[in-house]
């Protein structure tokens, strides 16, 4: 292709032998005769996507050419056979004739093809960029509902770019064609002035030599460029008017045209009944007319046995009660979310409060901070649940539950007395507000109140629903997934510990045990280096997952830390040994096996402690042995689930300056049981 248009330009100074002129012609008229084909066969537009750039190529071939045989019929007064061919024998060697035939492809071409085609050009690419949004949306939500995986949305967003780009450019390319046509207008006039004045003035012709041996060669001239223009043109109308389909052109065309047998016949009848009119030819309306009849019988034929194949098979498909589609609909989306009739506007609404794409948001910010992959949402809508309500379900369970009322906004604050709305709690943190109006807005944030769309409290409750649970959404196809991506990158730690020392599901174990405790898993490579080296001794769940955590490190403290320190709050010194002589192993790890109204005064004393600490301003973690740090944690869950408990070589290996808040002192209380 480089060459080529290096050619072409190279047509436009250097002289050309007639003899190459004519092979050039040829490949002229072949090129674009092989255009028009490839643009009816092609299924979609986008499989012709180079059409725009090799349409400029062929018009400026074509324009080369033009300069080349005008520049030899006005020097020889000859260009080659296939012109002289085309002005004498084509036309008769009429000039008239010549000239009457160049008029009327001229008009087909400019008057009717180019401008219908650079029209459609010009809507198509006004609708194709409209419609981009939508289409980027709807890839979006199919990705989403888990319809197809990332690399099909990738593949499918690439698809509606190309397509943008492709009808931008067939819009400015139909003004190659139109410019193309106005050019062998004016072209051909002057080559008629040009031809007339060389052959009277330099040659001593009379002007009626002049006009027969020159005219005719401008004629033949024009007919030659303006037949391959005109297949160009049509290619052009072709390519902007082709829609999608599952077949080419031709096929798609003949199974259209024959898909009512009525029309057939009809039209056949009337083909028929034009032959009895007095005065018309019979024979061609009779042979019409027989074959259309013909075509509607065949139509039938194929209809009737296409129906008959579809009566004998079974419709194992369309039927609910075969194995295969019950199975469809026994399989439990892992993370879903139900919504009320009336919440169905919150989804697709193609704004920065749609649904699908905050989820999509909420998933990339877990993965990057958790580093686990959530589950593609499934969002429908349930008649069963009240108005204005959502339920969020985790493997078919309900996990949480909350209201978003159409039309509402979500204002929290102490200062909300004098607006009207609906008094509610706000499901994560527990803090009052009310649903007001929209038009309340202003006022809401006029007292201070902090407002929020009904669509960011549902995926704020989503978020915290994922994050508490994200032990239960991690499946043993997800640890392979995040396996296949640590062997990528360091593959010596992925084949020493699975499966020589550990299986996927154990490894699978250790990582719930993590995110149960809110610990991300971002840096899988770290973890399996500490699981190595402990899987050796002992593959007791909790010993790995500790194991996991040391090998993890400052990480651990590092979210709690506030400008380089970290408060704490300890347990006093005899608490802490009554409390390490009480741990026992139990199948789901060590416990603390002390009664309950022992464990009930430790959560009281943790939590006045806790309470001190916070209402001072200070964020704090509870520090406790190694050897006690399981069986503590699973205890202060019970009360505190927000206190994270961390082990003195957590908290002294970060680096952090560490700040003492509060001694948890019961340890009488405990001892005596009181």
């Amino acid at each position: 292709m480089p060459i080529g248009v290096v050619g072409v330009v190279l047509l436009l100074i250097i002289p050309l032998p007639a003899a190459m002129l004519d092979v050039l012609i040829v490949v002229n008229i072949s090129l674009s005769l092989v255009v028009l084909l490839t643009s009816m066969y092609v299924k979609r537009p986008l499989d012709f996507s180079v059409f725009p750039s090799l349409l400029l190529v062929l018009t400026l071939f074509r324009l080369g050419l033009n300069v080349a045989s005008t520049r030899l019929v006005l020097k020889d007064g000859y260009a080659g056979e296939v012109i002289n061919a085309f002005g004498h024998f084509v036309v008769g060697g009429s000039l008239v004739i010549g000239l009457v035939i160049f008029l009327i492809l001229v008009v087909i071409q400019f008057a009717v093809i180019t401008n219908g085609a650079g029209r459609v050009a010009e809507v198509g690419a006004r609708f194709t960029l409209d419609a981009m949004p939508g289409k980027q949306m709807a890839i979006d939500a199919d990705l989403n509902a888990g319809l197809i995986d990332e690399d099909t949305a990738r593949r499918r967003r690439a698809d509606v770019g190309a397509e943008a780009d492709f009808y931008g450019a067939m819009d400015g390319g139909s003004k190659f064609v139109k410019g193309d046509a106005i050019a062998g207008i004016v072209i051909t006039v002057i080559n008629l002035i040009g031809g007339f004045a060389v052959g009277m003035l330099q040659m001593g012709m009379s002007a009626g030599e002049a006009i027969e041996k020159f005219s005719l060669l401008t004629v033949g001239d024009g007919l030659v460029t303006q037949i391959p223009a005109l297949l160009m043109s049509v290619s052009t109308g072709l390519i902007v008017t082709r829609a999608t389909s599952e077949s080419d052109m031709g096929t798609t065309a003949g199974n259209q045209l024959t898909q009512s047998r009525m029309a057939l016949q009809i039209a056949g009848a009337a083909a028929i009944g034009l032959a009895l009119v007095p005065g018309m030819p019979k024979i061609p309306f009779v042979l019409v007319g027989a074959a259309l009849l013909l075509a509607a019988q065949r139509a039938k034929s194929a209809e009737a046995t296409a129906a008959e194949v579809a009566a004998t098979e079974p419709v194992t498909a369309a039927n609910p009660d075969t194995p295969e589609a019950l199975i469809e609909q026994m399989r439990v989306p892992a993370l879903e979310i139900l919504l009320a009739p009336d919440l169905v506007d919150l989804v697709g609404s193609g704004t920065e409060a749609d649904l699908l794409s905050r989820v999509r948001a909420l998933r990339r910010k877990i993965a990057l901070e958790l580093g686990v992959v959530v589950p593609p949402v499934r969002t429908r809508d349930s008649v069963d649940l009240p108005r204005s309500t959502y339920v969020v379900r985790i493997a078919g369970v309900e996990v949480g539950r909350g209201e978003a009322p159409a039309g509402r906004l979500l204002a929290l604050g102490d200062n909300l007395d004098g607006i009207g709305g609906t008094a509610v709690v706000e499901p994560v943190f527990g803090l009052p507000g009310k649903w007001i109006p929209s038009e309340l807005r202003s006022a809401a944030e006029m007292v201070g109140a902090t407002v929020v769309d009904r669509v960011s409290v549902l995926i704020t409750h989503l978020g915290a629903i994922i994050e508490s649970n994200a032990g239960r959404l991690l499946s043993r196809e997800d640890v392979r997934v995040l396996t296949e991506g640590v062997k990528a990158v360091n593959p010596s730690v992925v084949d020493e510990l699975v499966p020589g020392l550990l299986s996927l599901g154990e490894v699978q174990r250790v990582l719930q045990g993590l995110l149960a405790e809110q610990v991300p898993i971002r840096d899988l490579g770290r973890i399996y280096e500490g699981l190595t080296l402990r899987a050796k001794v002992s593959t007791d769940p909790e010993s790995l997952v500790e194991a996991a955590r040391t090998a993890l490190g400052p990480a651990l403290a590092a979210p709690y830390a506030r400008d380089g320190a970290i408060g704490v709050v300890t347990l006093d010194g005899g608490l802490e040994q009554t409390l390490l002589e009480s741990v026992r192993p139990g199948p789901d790890g060590s416990q603390l096996l002390i009664d309950p109204v022992r464990a009930d005064r430790l959560l009281s004393a943790a939590r006045r402690v806790v309470s001190t600490a916070e209402n001072a301003g200070h964020d704090v973690v509870l520090v406790c042995a190694p050897g006690l740090r399981p069986a503590l944690r699973r205890t202060v869950s019970l009360g505190m689930p927000g206190l994270a408990v961390l082990s003195y070589p957590e908290v002294t290996n970060s680096g952090l300056r560490i700040e003492t808040r509060g001694v948890i002192e019961d340890a009488h209380a405990l001892a005596a049981g009181r």
